[in-house]
């Protein structure tokens, strides 16, 4: 099983105000610098196996704030972590934006949503998925690796891991600086945490393999690692 710790980045001066998507020299604010050490701090007890952002510079900090003292580890850069191409609604403020007929659109039926001059929601999907699954297939079934990356991004891929249509992927919350986890197997992803900004990370860690023909602690509820728990589970002691 590969485990995806999605974060996003944390706040700019403009986050919430203006939708600024690929507007290049967008920074972390003070506030969103803290936001980026204290999502580091958390992850600390997780040994990575890979840093991964997208290209925009308040990605790319927050992603350096949680590689920092990580030996051995350099930050890597994936386009498709991206944000979404906006398009001629870049730079734009969103209380404008939510007067336009493509605002409904975005809101109800995100599926069909095309920006003017920019990116459909349904191809950041695509190629935020096919990136997640590039990344899985290259670090391996055993690995932990963090991507840093956007709201509708993050959004689409918890959608595409939970079975949901991209119609749906407007009821996922990702604030600045959460933390988003999913765990791939071989026959199914499991959403472990959404938009997750407090607490600890030491039950995100990969189960140990157990020995053959020992006896499970949790009593045998998920004899494959693809098999969901029935009735609920024990949780991870």
């Amino acid at each position: 099983m590969t485990t995806l710790l999605l974060v996003r980045h944390g706040l700019t001066e403009m986050t919430g105000q203006v939708l600024v998507g690929w507007t290049p020299g967008v920074h972390l604010s003070e506030q969103g610098r803290a936001q980026a050490e204290a999502v580091a701090a958390r992850l600390a007890p997780l040994r990575l196996d890979a840093v991964v952002s997208s290209p925009l510079e308040r990605c790319q900090e927050t992603a350096a704030a949680v590689l920092a003292g990580r030996d051995g580890l350099t930050l890597e850069t994936d386009d498709r972590f991206g944000e979404c191409g906006y398009g001629e609604w870049t730079g734009r403020p969103l209380k404008e934006l939510a007067e336009d007929p493509m605002w409904r659109v975005v809101q109800y039926h995100p599926s069909a949503a095309v920006f003017p001059g920019g990116e459909s929601l349904a191809g950041v999907q695509r190629r935020a998925v096919a990136a997640v699954r590039h990344w899985n297939a290259k670090l391996g079934d055993k690995a932990v690796y963090a991507v840093c990356s956007h709201g509708d991004v993050i959004k689409a891929i918890v959608a595409d891991a939970l079975g949901s249509h991209l119609d749906q992927f407007q009821r996922v919350t990702a604030d600045p600086a959460s933390l988003t986890v999913i765990r791939y197997t071989a026959l199914r992803p499991f959403v472990l945490r959404v938009n997750d900004v407090g607490g600890g990370v030491e039950n995100l860690l990969p189960p140990p393999p157990e020995p053959e023909d020992s006896e499970r602690p949790d009593g045998g509820e998920n004899p494959s690692e693809s098999d969901a728990a029935v009735g609920g589970g024990a949780g991870t002691t």
